[in-house]
């Protein structure tokens, strides 16, 4: 769905109000899951660093820093969005 109202929203047409909200609740959506993902990764991390295993550890910050890349890379696509929008009104 968020790929779809990415390309709605790149037509560089006026949004409706029903089609902002679509878009507001696909981002909304996708970013809830990745920001629960990264929590869940989060509390393993701890987990990891308080028994002192160095090999889960480093895997589990890596994810944490790829689930991370990926809600700023999303966070700024709807920005980016967002503010072609506004120019257009």
């Amino acid at each position: 769905m968020v790929d779809f109202m990415k390309k709605v929203a790149r037509l560089g047409v006026e949004l409706s109000v029903e089609e902002r909200n679509l878009l507001s609740v696909a981002y909304k959506n996708v970013i809830g899951a990745q920001r629960s993902a990264w929590r869940i990764i989060s509390s393993i991390e701890q987990k990891e660093e308080n028994k002192g295993d160095a090999s889960k550890l480093e895997l589990t910050k890596q994810y944490r820093i790829a689930v991370s890349i990926s809600i700023i890379s999303e966070v700024v696509c709807m920005l980016q969005i967002m503010l072609r929008l506004r120019r257009s009104d």
